[in-house]
């Protein structure tokens, strides 16, 4: 009898979430080796499947570095990276668009509608919803570089993307963009999302990886950062507490947030219903940044 009062007590705790996150649009960005736990994606996808049940609008964005990686190690080809962005040159393209919106973003749509959803697949070779132009980043003299097919999002297709949530369909997006020309662009699916998000003025913008989200010290777990201004993420870029591959995930928040997305939480995607725990509990998990 008891063990029945406490999952009461929780479905009540998430009652008052649930009201507050219908109709709501929450971009999600998975990455990270979670791609690659088969077990960890069912049981998030699972989570996906339920908040569209309840009322949310989720809508999935993905990349796939590392079985991109694994594609270019078979082709024989060496990934190069430039300020720590993959160069993208005609070969290396077409092995992240194929595996991107040919494998990963259909095994996704595929997992979703097993398990009793609906999904669909928005990419150049069905529907084409993120567009978007070459990126072209500064070296230390202020010259653009090179970066190949790299591309950033410029804008999406808002009707298509909102009319699939309101037919309660879960949008499944790889982040690959189309320039004006029709030419394919390799997109860094964190900005991505956080352009997706800011573009569909999105409640909230999550990024799912294999990190449980900020520390101050790495090496010490007490040291996560639960709840984080914008103020204080870009003072602990400053100091190079936030670096690496972190930056650009933070700095993707930022402007998400300068957008007027509410809030953007960095979580672990290997934590059991993490997605779930950080929306519909009173405590959540991971690291919450705020304008």
């Amino acid at each position: 009898m008891q063990t029945a009062i406490r999952k009461a007590d929780v479905l009540l705790e998430a009652l008052g979430w649930i009201r507050q996150f219908r109709d709501r649009h929450v971009v999600i960005k998975l990455g990270g080796s979670a791609l690659e736990e088969t077990a960890a994606i069912r049981q998030f996808l699972t989570d996906v499947i339920f908040m569209e049940t309840v009322g949310a609008r989720p809508i999935l964005i993905h990349g796939g570095g590392k079985a991109i990686n694994a594609a270019m190690a078979t082709a024989g080809i060496t990934p190069r990276w430039v300020q720590g962005r993959r160069y993208t040159d005609d070969a290396t393209l077409e092995i992240v668009t194929k595996t991107l919106a040919g494998e990963i973003c259909g095994s996704l749509v595929e997992e979703i509608e097993r398990q009793g959803g609906d999904a669909v697949g928005f990419s150049y070779q069905t529907v084409n919803v993120l567009k978007g132009k070459q990126l072209f980043l500064p070296n230390p003299g202020g010259e653009p570089i090179d970066l190949g097919r790299v591309g950033e999002v410029t804008d999406i297709d808002r009707d298509v993307l909102l009319t699939a949530c309101r037919g309660g369909r879960i949008p499944v997006l790889p982040s690959v963009a189309l320039d004006d020309e029709g030419g394919r662009l390799n997109v860094n699916a964190d900005t991505a999302a956080a352009a997706v998000a800011r573009l569909i003025q999105a409640d909230k913008l999550m990024f799912l990886s294999d990190v449980p989200g900020i520390f101050l010290d790495r090496k010490d777990p007490s040291t996560l950062q639960s709840h984080l201004t914008a103020a204080r993420c870009r003072e602990l870029i400053a100091d190079g507490t936030i670096d690496a591959g972190m930056v650009p995930k933070v700095e993707a928040a930022l402007e998400a947030l300068a957008a007027g997305v509410k809030k953007v939480h960095i979580i672990d995607a290997r934590i059991p219903h993490s997605v779930l725990l950080e929306i519909y509990s009173n405590q959540g998990i991971g690291t919450e940044i705020v304008p």
